[in-house]
């Protein structure tokens, strides 16, 4: 069963930059707000690691630039260890944002709608407790290099359903006033990621990763 979550973003517009709150008209035929993503158990590294399609777009050229769509990399990462301790054997819940695309369009001083889909790639450590848990992300619109002009978080429920890892896509959509016909999308960004504890953030920064022998006794060579 294949079924994507496709909700609307609105955006809480910054006095300086953006003129007023706009909320996407996102809903399509057969789904309801607040309806789940897909999840697939985990297959096939190749199969996973496929790129989500992107809802199609008006085909008349826009005004301008896209925003840039990125993943913030201190959050890219979820890496939830009991008592902070980094050894595989103290994993409870993993998760990652393996997949990212978009698309935007705009015309005249229309807002700028952006189409995010988003690919999570989850797991369950040995300190998991039960097969189901709700993941947190967010996204957050920026001025470029600059301020935050929005940040919305949406929660993420995830059965595992007895298996350690598990798949789950989501398409988002953005839509961002613009002051004028003389802003383009290259004036913002929109960031994704985890939400995330600073010691997960700290984590995701060093780029540590666990090895297949993390936390384990590393047997004594025999005697020549």
């Amino acid at each position: 069963m294949r079924r994507a979550l496709f909700a609307s973003f609105a955006l809480i517009a910054a006095a300086t930059a953006l003129p007023s709150v706009v909320q996407a008209q996102a809903q399509r035929p057969g789904q309801t707000p607040g309806q789940r993503g897909q999840q697939t158990p985990d297959p096939a590294a190749g199969q996973r690691n496929a790129a989500p399609r992107i809802a199609p777009l008006r085909r008349q050229p826009n005004a301008g630039p896209c925003p840039y769509v990125k993943i913030l990399y201190d959050a890219a990462r979820y890496v939830e260890l009991v008592d902070n301790r980094a050894a595989s054997a103290n994993v409870a819940y993993t998760g990652e944002i393996e997949g990212l695309s978009s698309g935007c369009a705009y015309q005249s001083d229309e807002p700028i709608t952006v189409h995010v889909d988003l690919l999570f790639n989850l797991g369950r450590g040995p300190r998991a407790e039960g097969d189901t848990r709700t993941y947190r992300y967010w996204i957050a619109v920026t001025e470029r290099n600059r301020a935050v002009l929005a940040k919305e978080y949406f929660d993420l429920p995830v059965d595992f359903d007895g298996a350690d890892r598990t798949s789950v896509t989501q398409e988002r959509v953005i839509v961002i006033p613009r002051a004028g016909i003389e802003t383009s999308g290259a004036n913002f960004e929109v960031l994704v990621g985890f939400d995330v504890t600073p010691e997960m953030a700290e984590f995701n920064r060093t780029g540590s990763r666990f090895r297949v022998t993390a936390g384990q006794t590393q047997a004594t060579p025999p005697a020549q």
